[in-house]
């Protein structure tokens, strides 16, 4: 099973490119804590009743994997989704050059923390494919063309809270890959959104935003729940059970095909013609996802 890992991550990856273009559009009208509060919470109480006779897994935890999973909810769960949204926010969700520009370098910040915590030391032909698929990324959204850095005067605000996103996504795989150590990947799935559900709610309660929840309206919770029951719970628990058995440094590569599905979405469901070298970008990062999952296969 360890030679398919990468696939459960790239199927992962590919459910959240759908839910990004297709379904989560629908939602932007609420706030993003909001939202973020909802689905975690939602997402839980659905996996209790499978999982609540497997709590006693917390007593054997260790204070290191408390603060991984802290970690991951925090981070990736909370900060990530929030900045990523803001940097939209100030760009209206139109001029969006700045912050996918920055979104590519999720993957860096993920290898070199991999590296820093895991102990994970690429070898060269791993940092040439993973090159090689940021270029390809590159490729895919831009083509040959310069980045539009003219978003208005909110350009650098937009530009640090992409980052900030970009290291919240990219400190979360590591995260999440150090959270598996010692748990199951279905343990480890459910107790991130405990976690998350937790913070969330602080989150949205510090905003005066639980109130609201009686104006979600009914089209809204129908695409919610949606995304609860096909891809929310579904995608984690895909990528948990890729990432305990892949390093986190794959992995972070592997998770390119969110943008790949993403791009290509958008092409089916907006008609938004790619160019031919756009088309290129998208093989280059095809063929670069694949050989890192094949290097994976080498090193088990």
């Amino acid at each position: 099973m360890n030679k398919f890992a990468p696939l459960f991550v790239i199927l992962a990856a590919i459910l959240w490119g759908i839910d990004g273009i297709v379904l989560r559009p629908s939602l932007y009208g609420l706030p993003v804590a909001l939202v973020v509060f909802l689905e975690t919470t939602s997402v839980s109480l659905l996996l209790t009743p499978f999982l609540f006779k497997k709590l006693k897994i917390v007593k054997t935890l260790q204070p290191k994997d408390f603060l991984a999973f802290f970690g991951v909810a925090a981070v990736g769960g909370v900060i990530g989704i929030m900045a990523i949204t803001k940097a939209l926010f100030y760009v209206n969700f139109v001029n969006l050059s700045i912050v996918v520009l920055i979104q590519k370098l999720q993957p860096v910040f993920a290898i070199v923390l991999a590296a820093l915590l895991l102990r994970e030391k690429p070898s060269p032909i791993f940092i040439l494919w993973a090159t090689l698929a940021i270029g390809g990324a590159y490729l895919m959204t831009f083509g040959l063309n310069i980045p539009n850095y003219q978003t208005g005067d909110k350009t650098l605000e937009a530009a640090l809270f992409a980052l900030l996103a970009a290291a919240s996504f990219g400190c979360s795989t590591v995260f999440s890959k150090r959270a598996l150590t010692n748990v199951t990947f279905e343990f480890a799935t459910y107790f991130r959104f405990i976690i998350a559900s937790g913070i969330s709610f602080f989150v949205a309660l510090s905003l005066g935003l639980l109130p609201q929840i009686p104006q979600v309206s009914t089209e809204q919770w129908t695409v919610l729940l949606t995304i609860v029951v096909t891809i929310g719970g579904p995608a984690v628990f895909l990528y948990y059970f890729g990432l305990k058995r892949i390093k986190a440094s794959v992995a972070t590569i592997c998770e390119l095909a969110f943008p790949l599905t993403a791009i290509i979405l958008e092409y089916f469901v907006r008609d938004k013609l790619l160019s031919s070298m756009q088309w290129l970008g998208v093989v280059v990062l095809l063929i670069s996802i694949l050989k890192v999952s094949h290097l994976q296969n080498k090193i088990e």
